[in-house]
């Protein structure tokens, strides 16, 4: 199971966004110290499927430009001539 981690400032920033929506969506007011355990929560929650979503549009992002490839490779082969006997 692959373990997400911020760096600090990301994570300071993201517990200042969840505290931000909170106040503007829900007029409610949610201290750092919940805004941080609903980030953790999502991101081991949430986070891993997002994670595995990203490696999926990754492998056929690398599939499509593989195949691209291979293509263009065809189109450069110059035509051989062999002798027959």
């Amino acid at each position: 199971m692959v373990h997400l981690k911020l760096p600090k400032e990301n994570k300071k920033e993201l517990i200042g966004r969840i505290q931000t929506y909170f106040y503007e969506e829900r007029s409610e007011e949610i201290g750092e110290l919940a805004a941080g355990f609903l980030l953790d929560f999502m991101m081991k929650e949430i986070g891993p499927v997002i994670y595995n979503q990203a490696i999926n549009d990754a492998r056929k992002l690398i599939e499509e430009k593989m195949l691209s490839i291979e293509e263009d490779l065809h189109v450069m082969e110059k035509p051989t001539m062999f002798l027959r006997r």
